[in-house]
C-alpha cells in the first residue's frame, strides 16, 4: 500500500530533514509516527498524501511512483488519501455542510450525490444536526472531527492525520482516535502523527520513529 525507498528530503541547500528513510505498510495497518516536533513527521505525511515530492529515493502509494506520476493523474490518486493536517484549513465563510461538501464539488459529483454523501460523512464522525452551523461555532474537537469528515467523503482507501488531538483535552481526543479506529476496522490503512506518549501508549499497534538523524520502525507492539 506505502512504500518508502531510500527517501530524502530537503529544502533548498538546508540539511536533510528525512534521510535515508526506509518501510512499507500494509493494507489496513494502524501505524503511528512518532517523534519530537521539528523531526520530520510532517514532511512524511506530506510525501505520502503527494503534497510534497521526494528529494531523492521512492515513495510509492497504491502501486503509483509519487514522483513519477503526471500532473494529471495526481489529483486522482490524491483522492485515494485522505490528508488531515494541523492546519486545518476549515473555510469560516461557510457552513460545516458546506466545508465537507468542496472535495465533491471538485470531481464533479452531482449535487444530490455529493449531499448525501456529505450527510453520511457527517454522520460518521458525530456531528449530524450541525451541518448549518459555522466551523468557528465549534469546539476543538468538533472541528477536527469536521475535517475528517472532509477528509474521509471521497471514501479514501488511505487517511493520514497530522497530530489530530494536539490542544485537546483527553476525553476529546479519545473521541477523535475512536472515530480512526472505525475507519481503520473497516479496512481504511490509517497513519498517525502524535509526539504524545500517553496517546501512543494506549493506541500504537505500530510505531514508526523519526528523531533528528534517526529512523527506526519499532515494529508491532502491545
Amino acid at each position: 500500500m506505502i512504500q518508502f525507498q531510500h527517501v530524502f528530503k530537503s529544502y533548498g541547500q538546508g540539511a536533510n530533514i528525512l534521510a535515508d528513510i526506509n518501510f512499507s505498510i500494509a493494507p489496513g495497518e494502524f501505524v503511528f509516527v512518532s517523534g519530537p516536533s521539528g523531526a520530520g513527521k510532517s514532511t512524511l505525511l506530506k510525501l505520502i498524501g503527494g503534497l510534497e515530492a521526494p528529494t531523492r529515493g521512492s515513495v510509492i502509494v497504491k502501486g503509483q511512483h509519487m514522483d513519477q506520476i503526471g500532473s494529471r493523474a495526481r489529483p486522482y490518486l490524491r483522492r485515494a488519501v485522505g490528508v488531515i493536517l494541523q492546519n486545518m484549513h476549515l473555510l469560516y465563510d461557510r457552513s460545516a455542510f458546506e466545508n465537507v461538501m468542496l472535495p465533491l464539488a471538485v470531481i464533479g459529483l452531482s449535487s444530490d450525490k455529493a449531499a448525501a454523501r456529505a450527510r453520511a460523512a457527517i454522520a460518521k464522525v458525530g456531528l449530524s444536526g450541525k451541518e448549518q452551523l459555522n466551523p468557528i461555532a465549534l469546539s476543538g474537537g468538533e472541528q477536527q472531527r469536521l475535517a475528517i469528515a472532509r477528509a474521509i467523503v471521497n471514501k479514501p482507501a488511505i487517511l493520514i492525520a497530522d497530530e489530530p488531538t494536539a490542544n485537546l483535552d483527553q476525553a476529546s481526543a479519545q473521541k477523535i482516535l475512536e472515530v480512526f479506529r472505525d475507519f481503520n476496522r473497516v479496512g481504511v490503512t490509517t497513519l498517525i502523527a502524535s509526539h504524545d506518549l500517553e496517546l501512543l501508549r494506549r493506541h500504537a499497534n505500530r510505531t514508526l520513529l523519526i528523531e533528528p538523524g534517526r529512523f527506526k520502525d519499532l515494529g508491532t507492539h502491545a
